[in-house]
């Protein structure tokens, strides 16, 4: 029988990945960390202090804009983690890619990679661009009542917007849709 790991990483390897092509907008990578502990699977998210220049405050994936230097944006992602958590690449089992995503207003286009790391690990939470990290089981962002959906006209477009809320927090945004994907992945394999 497959691991949870063995279907999640077949279940991104057989997807049709959307990419998003567009040189008017910043490429950026983010790394969605997920982890076992006490007989479940977490994801950890970051909050983002209000010291950055956008999204200040908000609960995001550790990642940020691609560098020069960086040869992909998977490097990107796993560079990005060293520098906000102190997660280093070496600890990440890359399993595989969600779709590019749109940022509205900080003009991105995210790629977000879904990855095993390991648990319990001693992260180093920068204080510049990270605050705190939170931790939320999957289990609880796959209760129904956790997900608010509003429609909302942006740029003149009919949007639906996601709000996932977990113990007084809000996940929304881009985080939100990248977490929606994976969740429904994630829901799929476990059924």
């Amino acid at each position: 029988m497959q691991t949870v790991k063995q279907r999640l990483k077949q279940a991104l390897s057989q997807r049709q990945k959307r990419y998003i092509t567009d040189p008017s907008r910043v490429p950026a990578a983010v790394l969605v960390p997920i982890y076992y502990k006490q007989g479940q699977y977490y994801i950890l998210f970051t909050k983002r202090t209000e010291k950055v220049k956008e999204h200040k405050g908000e609960i995001s994936f550790p990642g940020g804009a691609w560098q020069e230097g960086d040869k992909t944006l998977l490097d990107t992602a796993l560079r990005e983690c060293a520098e906000e958590i102190g997660l280093m690449a070496d600890e990440v089992e890359v399993l595989g890619e969600l779709d590019d995503m749109l940022t509205a207003v900080s003009n991105y286009i995210v790629t977000p990679f879904v990855g095993l790391i390991p648990w319990p690990h001693q992260f180093k939470v920068d204080g510049e661009e990270v605050d705190e990290l939170i931790e939320v089981p999957v289990r609880a962002l796959l209760d129904k009542g956790c997900l608010e959906q509003k429609t909302e006209i942006i740029e003149g477009v009919e949007d639906t917007l996601l709000f996932y809320h977990y113990q007084g927090r809000v996940i929304w945004g881009a985080t939100a849709q990248i977490l929606n994907q994976f969740l429904d992945i994630f829901a799929r394999i476990i059924e």
